[in-house]
């Protein structure tokens, strides 16, 4: 595993040096790709939407109600044929209780295309049912009646559960903050030789509940488990905070400008960012932790660096 995260890390640097230098070689070409790929990746980290909730019922191993959400996302390929399996994803069993009524939901999400066609005929609708079921019942080890009814609700429970569900966000732990600064965005701030700042394209971080957050690919270890006490301290950069307003003097935006003096390329740093508080780190170089003084909306964030100047700057509309 070890070796296999430093491949993967290379593979990445590698990949951003090459994109350094497209920048600075053939700048129309490489404002081509950049606009493809926020193309792609704001299709890839669209949340799963509700399309339709069927009741059924769990027999075994214990008599329940059960409510299949099945939701359409965006980021599940569709079936490479007619004749190929259906991909689905499965989120976790979720036990409820409504009054003295107990009963059990589980989301299934599938391909947007595969719930289109499903929807104009009804054969294809009972036969997704029917496959999604079969799948439940091989993954968790029950036994449904495979009759069942679509509910008039799309959806049973919140749309916010249903993302938290199948997109894996952590809701159990009493302080998301201190797990999302653990955690690192895989960075989608690019470098350019453009002088003028104005002229950067802005670039959406991806939404931490959308894409599914990025796990660390290295563990972070301190000098005390270690053992190493001459560890290279960081240094917090120079940096500036502050809450730009509109004519009428609201309050519009966050933004947050920070001096790196000595990195020469934006795949050195790292970024985390949450509704009220933010992280960059430069590996044995630079460490900033903020909290933010207004709530974020992340989706909206946007970062650009200036890699003449070694600048990097973060703006942060609010919500």
């Amino acid at each position: 595993m070890e070796t296999s995260s430093k491949g993967l890390l290379t593979q990445v640097t590698q990949f951003w040096n090459l994109l350094d230098d497209l920048a600075e070689s053939d700048p129309e070409n490489y404002e081509k790709f950049i606009q493809q790929q926020l193309k792609e990746g704001k299709q890839f980290c669209a949340a799963p939407e509700p399309q339709f909730c069927v009741q059924a019922r769990i027999l075994k191993p214990k008599e329940k109600k059960l409510f299949i959400n099945l939701c359409q996302w965006k980021r599940i390929p569709a079936p490479q044929s007619m004749t190929h399996p259906v991909p689905l994803h499965i989120g976790k069993l979720e036990d409820m209780t409504e009054t003295s009524d107990a009963y059990t939901v589980i989301d299934v999400a599938c391909n947007p295309a595969v719930l289109q066609a499903a929807e104009k005929d009804q054969v294809k609708k009972d036969h997704l049912i029917q496959m999604s079921m079969a799948c439940l019942e091989k993954q968790f080890q029950f036994i449904l009646s495979h009759s069942y009814h679509i509910t008039k609700s799309r959806i049973k429970g919140s749309i916010q559960r249903m993302k938290q569900n199948l997109m894996g966000i952590q809701t159990d732990s009493t302080d998301l903050r201190e797990k999302m600064k653990k955690e690192i965005t895989l960075q989608q701030i690019r470098s350019s030789t453009v002088s003028n700042p104005d002229h950067f394209p802005q670039l959406l971080l991806p939404k931490d509940h959308m894409s599914g957050k990025a796990k660390c690919l290295i563990e972070e270890i301190s000098s005390t488990e270690n053992g190493d006490e001459n560890t290279m301290e960081v240094e917090t950069p120079a940096h500036e905070l502050k809450i730009v307003h509109d004519q009428n003097k609201k309050p519009l935006k966050t933004e947050l400008r920070v001096e790196l003096p000595g990195v020469n390329s934006v795949s050195l740093c790292d970024l985390s960012v949450s509704e009220d508080d933010l992280l960059i780190e430069v590996s044995e170089k630079y460490r900033l932790y903020l909290n933010l003084p207004k709530p974020i909306d992340m989706a909206m964030t946007t970062a650009k660096f200036i890699k003449e100047k070694s600048i990097l700057i973060i703006t942060m509309p609010l919500v």
